[in-house]
């Protein structure tokens, strides 16, 4: 008998089935788990705000049975959830946010498992993506800032985009194609199913959120350039049929009427855009050094002209094709998407082994600069609760909340009223608005500002204390005239 077999353990238990092994978490999943944890009760804490109304009203339509409108196939599911559970179009917000944040952070971490097996990246890649950002806070769906996580984890581009990240990583798999696969065809390749299935998921983007949809485009297209090698007919076949798949997808959710309408409404201004994102463009270095490393071995000194084949690089190639989409189709839901190249390489730069040459530790020193004024100037206020705030970071806003109002109105009464908040807001309720020149009989409620008088033929039922808001009951429905009403001028 060997001298290793005396000195062997043996192993007791269920972990005597895979040789003694225990499975320890990789450093990720721990911090990804607290990220959870901390941004889910961050999320909670908040209340709807901004467009959070119209998203919990198309819940309510759908709960009601009102298939009128155009609903993505995210939304159409949150009906059927609600239909089954009994929950009302906030609830379901409030419950799927933490699972759009699963999907999100699992995308995140096997897509940056595709780019490097380096177990820190990750890690590096889930704080650059949600702090290092601008010094001017951004608020909106399409990224994983933190300060616009508290308010849109519950919105459908927040399930388009960790969607996105998980195409993203299934397609550079296959591309790459470096990962040992179980089944492969006669042609040695993976099967035609998972390709399909591949643009089944794309499709669902698109459906989801189209401007998202654009971006996922743009990233296939980038990563299947950048390392897809050896094309010939089998493979440019396989491809064709994943786009054939998603452009199907696309064709019959839009016959069926499910994509969202006016979603390409979304743009800002190179202004905004420049504040709220310049500091991300400390990983522009590190995509330099990919374009540099991809065309061959760096010379020392100064860097000479790259070849054409030195940018194909995945990266490189989704940070082009943003940039040109996001400035040519000003679609300001993509900056999100463009951005993670740079953050993504810096994080993978930044998990290199030791030792460090010169111009990674400054680089290292950048980012690290730019993660503490990110945080400080923007995004610290989404988890530092305004109780507890030392120095006035900037908080989420903070809307007021109709629930007074909504307990006196039944489902599909409709309420004349032009305050800011209540217009944004009622129809997550459940609740028709209707303007000050409606003639239908049905029109028996006014929601009254403080700058608003109360009609002669109104009573009141109720009013805010945090707004001053009055809600009232008209007395003679079938006599009244149109009610004027004021509009405000105010400071929101």
């Amino acid at each position: 008998m060997s001298t290793g077999a005396l000195l062997r353990r043996a192993t007791r238990g269920s972990t005597a089935l895979r040789g003694g092994r225990v499975h320890r978490l990789t450093p990720y999943q721990v911090f990804g788990l607290l990220f959870w944890l901390l941004m889910t009760l961050a999320y909670w804490r908040v209340p709807p705000c901004c467009e959070a109304g119209v998203h919990a009203a198309a819940v309510a339509r759908l709960r009601a049975g009102l298939t009128d409108a155009a609903a993505s196939p995210y939304v159409l599911a949150q009906g059927a959830l609600a239909r089954l559970t009994g929950l009302t179009g906030w609830q379901l917000l409030r419950v799927c946010g933490p699972l759009n944040l699963l999907v999100l952070l699992t995308g995140l971490g096997r897509l940056v498992r595709v780019l490097t097996p380096r177990p820190w990246a990750p890690v590096l890649a889930l704080a650059f993506l949600s702090v290092l950002w601008g010094t001017r806070p951004a608020w909106g769906g399409g990224s994983l800032a933190l300060l616009p996580l508290t308010g849109s984890l519950g919105y459908p581009s927040a399930f388009a985009l960790g969607l996105t990240l998980w195409a993203w990583a299934l397609t550079g798999a296959r591309a790459r194609d470096l990962r040992r696969v179980r089944y492969v065809g006669p042609s040695g390749l993976r099967s035609l199913s998972g390709y399909a299935a591949l643009g089944l998921l794309y499709g669902a983007v698109a459906l989801t959120d189209p401007v998202t949809g654009v971006g996922a485009a743009a990233g296939a297209a980038a990563f299947v350039a950048g390392w897809q090698r050896g094309w010939r007919a089998a493979v440019w076949g396989r491809w064709a049929l994943l786009c054939a798949v998603a452009a199907a997808a696309l064709v019959l959710g839009t016959h069926a009427r499910v994509l969202p309408p006016s979603a390409f409404g979304t743009y800002a201004g190179s202004g905004e855009w420049a504040g709220q994102c310049w500091l991300a463009l400390l990983g522009v270095p590190a995509l330099w050094l990919r374009v540099r490393r991809t065309g061959g071995p760096a010379p020392r000194g100064p860097a000479g002209p790259a070849g054409p084949a030195a940018w194909r690089d995945p990266l490189v190639l989704l940070f082009a094709l943003g940039c040109l989409v996001l400035v040519c189709g000003r679609l300001g839901g993509l900056l999100g998407l463009v951005l993670l190249a740079p953050q993504c390489a810096l994080a993978v730069e930044l998990t290199a082994d030791r030792p460090w040459s010169g111009w990674r530790r400054v680089l290292g020193g950048a980012a690290a600069g730019g993660v503490c004024l990110g945080f400080l100037a923007a995004q610290a206020g989404a988890v530092v609760p305004r109780s507890v705030d030392p120095v006035g970071f900037v908080q989420p806003p903070r809307w007021p909340s109709y629930d007074w109002a909504a307990r006196h109105i039944g489902p599909g009464e409709p309420v004349v009223t032009d305050a800011y908040y209540a217009v944004r807001l009622l129809p997550g309720y459940g609740i028709d608005l209707a303007d000050g020149h409606d003639h239908r009989p049905r029109v028996r409620w006014l929601l009254l500002t403080r700058q608003e008088r109360l009609p002669a033929e109104a009573v009141v039922v109720d009013w805010s204390r945090r707004t001053g808001e009055v809600l009232a009951r008209l007395t003679r429905t079938g006599e009244a005239s149109p009610v004027p009403l004021v509009t405000r001028s105010a400071t929101r």
